[in-house]
């Protein structure tokens, strides 16, 4: 399981960090609401931790702002303000669970795998992207558009789904180089021009609706015209 933890205590992040990675979990954390919502926005977490308090953006603006952007991941809020209250605002804002502090590890460790679990019931559906007619199948890793197959390449298709994933936002050559090629940009490389050219070939050519936009001077961005 991959995790994002948003909480600006650092004792208790650390402390559910290392609790977590102990059971093999994957986990980033954020120490503001600003900072969570560019992750949660640019990786594919299982489960989201969310305290309430945090700086920059509040937790339930975050989860409101999460879910605006069709974030279906499952958020437990993870919070000190355990009020009636707090926690139907939490609910409201697109919170799944709600766990107030002081808590016990292993009751945070049993929901997370809940939440997870739900969302494994549902991995089919959640793992068939679709964009206008294209569609990305994660578990078969085959492409399609109106119905017909697009042979790609590992990085191609790990290129396409990162678009996807940012469907209508403007990712730049950067954000592309960390998060599809794992390397700092060099900016004396069109690697990434080339590649996106191949999808442009592959995706868009033989269709009257283009897909694959260039945003002069800031990158690139999919979305239906």
């Amino acid at each position: 399981m991959k995790i994002l933890v948003v909480e600006d205590e650092p004792k208790l992040a650390s402390f559910v960090k290392k609790g977590l990675e102990e059971q093999s979990f994957e986990v980033d954390v954020a120490f503001d609401g600003q900072i969570g919502r560019n992750l949660a926005l640019s990786n594919s977490y299982d489960v989201i931790v969310l305290d309430v308090n945090v700086p920059k953006m509040n937790g339930y603006d975050l989860a409101k702002s999460l879910r605006s952007e069709n974030i279906k991941t499952p958020i437990l809020m993870l919070t000190a303000m355990g009020s009636l209250d707090n926690k139907v605002a939490g609910f409201e804002a697109g919170a799944d669970d709600y766990l107030v502090k002081p808590f016990e590890f292993r009751e945070l460790l049993a929901r997370l795998r809940a939440l997870s679990k739900r969302t494994i019931d549902t991995s089919l559906q959640a793992n068939l992207l679709k964009v206008a007619d294209l569609e990305l199948d994660l578990n078969e890793k085959i492409a399609r558009r109106g119905g017909k197959r697009i042979e790609l390449t590992a990085k191609e298709f790990a290129l396409l789904e990162y678009l996807m994933r940012n469907r209508s936002r403007v990712v730049s050559r950067i954000d592309i180089a960390e998060k599809v090629w794992d390397i700092h940009f060099d900016t004396g490389t069109n690697v990434i021009d080339v590649y996106v050219n191949f999808l442009r070939k592959k995706v868009d050519k033989n269709f009257p609706v283009k897909l694959i936009h260039t945003v002069i001077g800031m990158g690139y961005m999919l979305k239906e015209e």
